[in-house]
């Protein structure tokens, strides 16, 4: 009985040592990206709350905490109230397979970029919960959307997990990156990168396409109805799916926490620290098409999804599969 006590007592406390950081993550990266969208635009950004503005986050958190909750009263209010809760909920849960170095991961499970290809894809349901129950017909569009979107590029992405799968033989995600000790993915699988980066850009609901909230023609998508700490935790949500989209491209292509170069002064950099730089390093590409790119239309957006992007692909993982075929490579286990 203390045994398991004291297993459970631990789990927690590697949960909370996990979970902590990342909301603090959520909350620098909302302030690096407006300052990477500032600086494009030669403006300063936030700069006025704490020093180069880092405390504004903390600020609007704030603001958000001690604002009043309104549900409308033509809401589901069950559902409407459960939306932002699974939306934020999905997305934390996700980190839990995530290594930050060969012994810092929580759940070190065979099946790990299944686990979280699973639980990335439950995240829609949050969406159109909040779409459905708000009762409203702009949360409803931006909800079909959304769901329309994420289901579209989800399939890209599959299938350029496929590739990595084929050169690595295993579901976990330690092993993924110690396969990559000699060569990172990235070079002989460049253009499953790109696609993977543009793919997690519309699975995240990131310009250039973040149609579910086109402020143009939907006033806000999915969250028009929200207010106070219920729209904070959906757009605390969205942030936290945006650094798994960018942990798991580090991961799956860059190397994950592995060093550039193993010679002495690289190699002395703590392994978590690595893996840290590059999710910044693909979030600030992240926040730099958000500045540069143009809105795609909806049509479009459809378009690149399937008849472009799937195809591609596709057709990489026949090459992926024949050329370690004729030359031997196959992964045995």
């Amino acid at each position: 009985m203390i045994e398991n006590l004291n297993i459970l007592i631990n789990e927690i406390y590697k949960i909370f040592l996990l979970l902590i950081p990342i909301l603090t993550a959520v909350a620098m990266i909302v302030w690096l990206d407006r300052r990477v969208w500032a600086f494009v635009q030669k403006r300063r950004g936030p700069n006025v709350v704490g020093p180069f503005g880092l405390f504004q986050s903390l600020a609007d958190a704030l603001k958000y905490i001690f604002k009043e909750i309104i549900i409308p009263a033509s809401a589901n209010k069950i559902i409407f109230i459960l939306a932002p809760i699974v939306t934020m909920t999905l997305a934390l849960i996700a980190w839990a397979v995530i290594p930050f170095s060969e012994e810092i991961v929580i759940a070190d499970i065979n099946v790990g970029i299944l686990y979280l290809f699973a639980v990335s894809s439950l995240g829609v349901y949050g969406i159109i919960m909040g779409g459905w129950a708000s009762n409203s017909k702009y949360p409803f569009l931006g909800a079909i959307r959304s769901a329309a979107q994420m289901v579209s590029y989800e399939v890209s992405i599959g299938v350029i997990i496929i590739n990595v799968l084929l050169c690595v033989g295993s579901l976990n995600l330690k092993d993924i990156v110690l396969a990559q000790e000699n060569l990172w993915f990235i070079v002989p699988l460049f253009p499953m990168f790109v696609i993977f980066f543009i793919s997690a850009l519309a699975e995240t609901n990131r310009p250039p396409f973040d149609l579910p909230e086109a402020e143009a023609e939907l006033v806000a998508g999915y969250q028009t109805e929200y207010s106070g700490m219920m729209y904070a935790m959906f757009w605390l949500g969205e942030y936290a799916n945006i650094l798994l989209m960018c942990s798991l491209g580090s991961i799956l292509f860059l190397g994950g926490w592995l060093s550039p170069i193993h010679i002495y002064p690289f190699t002395i950099v703590p392994a978590p620290l690595w893996l840290i730089l590059k999710i910044l390093l693909l979030f600030i590409l992240f926040s730099l098409v958000k500045a540069i790119v143009p809105r795609y239309r909806y049509d479009q957006l459809m378009k690149l999804g399937w008849k472009i992007f799937l195809p591609l692909s596709l057709t990489w993982v026949v090459l992926t599969a024949s050329y370690l075929f004729y030359f031997n490579l196959l992964p045995v286990n």
